[in-house]
């Protein structure tokens, strides 16, 4: 079993992660975290380690903007 987050914010040395499952907050110092997260990293935690899961970012910032575009139209 492991455990998905989403790098919510970094501030001053501290990654707060939202769990994707619960939706849960927690804060994990950078130096615990590979070098090149940035908000919107997702990481999954296995085996004690986090790890970036790049083509899952990219799944979700498709599918957010798909639905950001499909609400643009909406509005029209």
């Amino acid at each position: 079993m492991y455990m998905k987050y989403s790098v919510d914010r970094i501030i001053e040395g501290i990654a707060v992660l939202e769990d994707l499952q619960s939706n849960g907050i927690i804060e994990v110092e950078l130096k615990n975290l590979p070098n090149d997260i940035h908000e919107g990293s997702i990481l999954v935690f296995k085996d004690g380690y986090y790890q970036i899961e790049i083509e899952e970012e990219k799944n979700r910032r498709d599918s957010l903007r798909e639905r950001l575009d499909r609400l643009k139209k909406l509005k029209k």
